[in-house]
Formats: C-alpha cells, structure tokens, sequence
C-alpha cells in the first residue's frame, strides 16, 4: 500500500501542470515539425538543381565529342539522390504546400460577434493579420450600408463604464486578446462624426495652430505630410482624480510629443519644471460614460488613458476630466494625433478613398437609423448614441427572432385589412 500511495503521489506531482506542458509539447512539436519539413524541402531542391547540372554538364560533352546522348545509369543504392526531375519536382512543390498550410494554422483567429445599431448582432471570422479597416469592409458588404468614414469599430467596457473606438489600421485581433475570460466587454458598429473631425474642420476645432484663413488641405498637408510630426499645441486646466479616492485636483496640462505634462505648484511652465503625468507608448485613451456618478467627477466630461491589458479596476489607470465637450474632443483627439502620428491621417485618406466605391442596391443611411419614419419589426437603436444605456438595451435585445439578424433589412408589414362582417360587404379603402 505504501509503494502505490508513493506512485500515486509521484504521479499526481508529475501532472499538475499537464495542460502547459501539453501547449508547450504542441508548441515545440510544430517548429520541429516546420523545420524537419524546411529542410528537406532545401535538400530535395539542391539535389534536383545537382541532378539538372550534372545532366547539362554530360548533354554538353557528349555533343563536343560527337557521340549521342546516353541515358544516365539508375543506382538505387543512392535513394532519393536518384530521383528524376519530375519526381523531385513534384515532392518539393508537396513540401511547399505543407509549409504553407502549418503556417496557416499558426495564424490566430478570433470569432467575434459585433453589434449594431438596432440591436442585432453578426459574427465574423477574424484572423491576427486582418486590420479594422478591412473588418469594417467586411461588415459594409454584410450590412449593405453606405461606406461613410463615420462608421467604427466601438469598444466597450461595462466594468469601466468606458468605450474606445478602435484605430483603421490596429490589427483587431491584438486587442481582443487582451479580454479575459469572464469579460463582458462588447464591439459595436457605430456611427462616429467624432472620428475624423480633426481633418474635417481643423481651422475651426483649433486642432492645428494655423491661421483660419488658410487652405484646410495646405492646413493638413503642412502638418500631417511634412518631415515631421507637428503636434497640436494644446495645453490648459484639467481635473485628476486623485488615487484610490473620489476627490480630483486641478492641474495645468500640456501635450508633447511623448506624453502629457502638468505644471507643480508654484513653478512656470518651461520645461525644467514640467513633471511627466503619462507617456503615450503603451496607453490608449478612451471616453467615460457617467463618471460623475461613479466617481464624483467634476463634469460628465471625462477621458480615460490606460493599458490594453489592464481590463478591471487598478491603480495604473489615469482619470482625467475636462471643463466641457469641446476641450473633451481636443483632448481625446490631440492624444490620438500625438500617439499615432502619420498614421491617423492615412487611415483617414484611404476612409475618403472608399467612401467613393459603390455601395450595394440596399443602402443604410446614417438618417435612417437615427430617424425611422415607417413602422418596423426591427429594433432601431439612434446611430450617434455615445451613452452608456444603450449598450445594456442591445443585450436585451439580442433575444429577438432570427430575422433580425439577417445580412438584409427586413421590410415593414403591409398594411392590415380587417376581415369584412360576416353576410355584409367589406369596403376597400
């Protein structure tokens, strides 16, 4: 009995942690796998390139001393040294499709479902190398409406009470992998004027430090095509909350290039006496839903700045609140400019460049979601909704019947006519 409590004991110890080690077996098993297949595909194509070389080398001495072309002998003691052309051919292109299909299914994937403005929901396959911008295509031809470079992909965090609209070009994928498990974290297809307004009107939102009188493409060109970055100068009075507590201080603020900076009591603002606040390498800013309530905010105006992994409450994460929605949208949109750089504004010229493709015949336009005119058995939900109530209303939704999440629009019912009396006539109106 004690030599198999012993056994049993060693055992247990052995597979504690069999799930890692079965990953890392799977793991190594594949890069072995993906290796032994690489270099015997090398191998096979240099004896084929040996074989051709040595059968043009004896076709080109046989035709200088004038005797006929004379069949290579067969040795069969060299194997696959002795393979013909066709055969070594044909097995190199078998490895390179093998080679192809392992590095496939090392691509990570994602199923993802996506909710729209009326409640319904759509999944889709998301793969590691896919960006938002050819998820958002996918979803135009999905949903049939109107490639406007309003339309985004809209993160949310009920925990938080935040939301982010994702970046064109962020690869998807590299995101959502940062979800845990139990997350109730959502992606809505949303209608964002906010999105690109920093291109729209940069004369009159103030983002660039420019003259209004000037040109708004020499504006964009000047700043966002230049040899280098030029960031908004844009700085002024914010609220932070303090750590762990419900109270926030205001500070003096200014952006730069690498982060946000603030001003310590009794000091100037030359940048010897500036104390960094953040840096913009690993954060991303979101807008908050209802932080007056939540945490005693000054105002209803308030942003987040955060990791990506950090998905719950923590002290690493940054509370910020503004005076009002117009510094708001500077702020967010300035961060975006100052972290993104270049980027941002290519992401909003290739939008521009697919807003001009045809749509599909079924066309949803921004004014027929917010305003439905005729009766529906659809749930419409208003497109330019930015609070918080919103989102928990679409998890109600997502019980409605099958139709609702068909790729067309549903058409209204035709018109109801009463049965007539029975023996009387029925009038037709």
């Amino acid at each position: 009995m004690v030599a198999g409590s012993q056994t049993e004991i060693n055992l247990s110890i052995g597979f504690t942690d069999l799930n890692e080690s079965l990953n890392e077996l799977e793991d190594n098993d594949l890069d072995a796998l993906m290796a032994a297949l690489g270099s015997e595909l090398d191998a096979t194509e240099e004896k084929l390139r040996l074989n051709r070389l040595a059968g043009d080398q004896r076709r080109v001495s046989d035709s200088s001393r004038g005797q006929p072309l004379a069949t290579p002998p067969t040795d069969h003691t060299e194997g696959e040294a002795t393979l013909c052309p066709g055969e070594a051919e044909t097995k190199a292109d078998k490895i390179r499709i093998a080679l192809e299909k392992l590095k496939e299914a090392t691509i990570k994937k994602l199923v993802v479902r996506v909710w729209m403005v009326d409640g319904s929901n759509k999944t889709l396959m998301v793969d590691e190398k896919q960006t938002v911008r050819e998820v958002l295509d996918n979803l135009f031809e999905k949903t049939h409406c109107d490639r406007s470079q309003d339309w985004c992909l809209c993160e949310t965090n009920p925990e938080l009470q935040i939301e982010r609209g994702f970046e064109d070009h962020e690869y998807l994928v590299e995101p959502l992998s940062a979800w845990t498990r139990d997350s109730k974290n959502q992606i809505h297809f949303l209608l964002k004027p906010q999105k690109y307004a920093l291109f729209k009107d940069p004369q009159e939102r103030q983002f660039l430090s420019e003259t209004k009188q000037k040109d708004k493409d020499i504006l964009l060109r000047e700043n966002f095509e230049g040899p280098s970055l030029k960031v908004p100068n844009l700085e002024g009075p914010l609220y932070v909350k303090e750590d762990g507590k419900k109270t926030w201080k205001r500070r003096y603020f200014l952006l730069r290039a690498s982060g946000i900076y603030y001003v310590p009591k009794g000091k100037t603002k030359s940048s010897t006496d500036l104390v960094c606040f953040l840096q913009f390498d690993k954060v991303n800013v979101h807008t908050a839903l209802d932080y007056r309530q939540k945490y005693k905010a000054p105002t209803d105006y308030c942003f987040v700045l955060k990791h990506p992994c950090i998905q719950k409450e923590s002290a690493y994460i940054r509370f910020v609140c503004c005076e009002d929605e117009h510094c708001l949208s500077l702020w967010v949109n300035s961060i975006r400019v100052a972290k993104y750089g270049t980027r941002l504004y290519k992401s909003y010229q290739t939008a521009v460049r697919r807003a001009l493709v045809p749509s599909s015949t079924l066309c949803l336009t921004p004014q027929s979601v917010s305003r439905p005119s005729t009766p529906s058995t659809t749930h419409k939900a208003p497109a330019t909704a930015n609070s918080y109530s919103h989102h928990s209303e679409q998890k109600q939704l997502a019980t409605a019947p099958p139709a609702v999440e068909e790729d067309y629009l549903s058409e209204p019912p035709p018109d109801f006519i009463p049965p007539s009396p029975p023996g009387g006539r029925r009038n037709v109106v």
